[in-house]
């Protein structure tokens, strides 16, 4: 993906100069005229064209930016109800994921994300503690993880 994206900026280079157009709309012209090529050319690179990676990119950030705006709204309904009714717990993720920054990536999504905290990781790392501050039900908080986080995860990674 990295290669691709390179060769994209050297080919929008390529032409800002050719067509002696130093501005941000030729670059931007180049570049939109590479990733066209590019597009064309995709079957001679060993992996899949980087903007289907980049869509997914954006995604697994459209995901957290709804996932914080829920929790943010969770957390402040807990706290402006006059009466304290919480129920915070602590539950075990197994992970599909494999890679280190997989996990790390995950870690930092749940941790960022108001409400809960991981705390520990196993030593095979396959397994996330996690604290939450008002927990119902430990299952649909696995579901939702996994639903959310970990698909997109694999994903941007697979």
């Amino acid at each position: 993906m990295a290669f691709q994206i390179l060769l994209n900026v050297f080919l929008a280079f390529c032409w800002m100069f050719l067509s002696n157009s130093s501005s941000a709309v030729g670059f931007i012209t180049g570049y939109i005229l590479g990733m066209v090529s590019l597009f064309f050319f995709r079957r001679f690179f060993t992996r899949q064209f980087y903007l289907w990676k980049m869509f997914t990119i954006v995604k697994l950030f459209l995901i957290f930016l709804k996932e914080l705006y829920l929790a943010n709204v969770s957390v402040m309904k807990t706290i402006l109800s006059p009466k304290l009714n919480i129920k915070p717990g602590i539950f075990a993720f197994k992970t599909e994921l494999t890679q280190d920054w997989e996990i790390t990536l995950l870690s930092l999504l749940i941790t960022l994300t108001p409400g809960t905290l991981v705390m520990d990781i196993s030593d095979d790392k396959t397994i996330l503690y996690i604290h939450a501050l008002d927990i119902e039900d430990a299952e649909k908080a696995i579901f939702d993880i996994r639903e959310s986080f970990e698909k997109a995860i694999q994903e941007v990674s697979r």
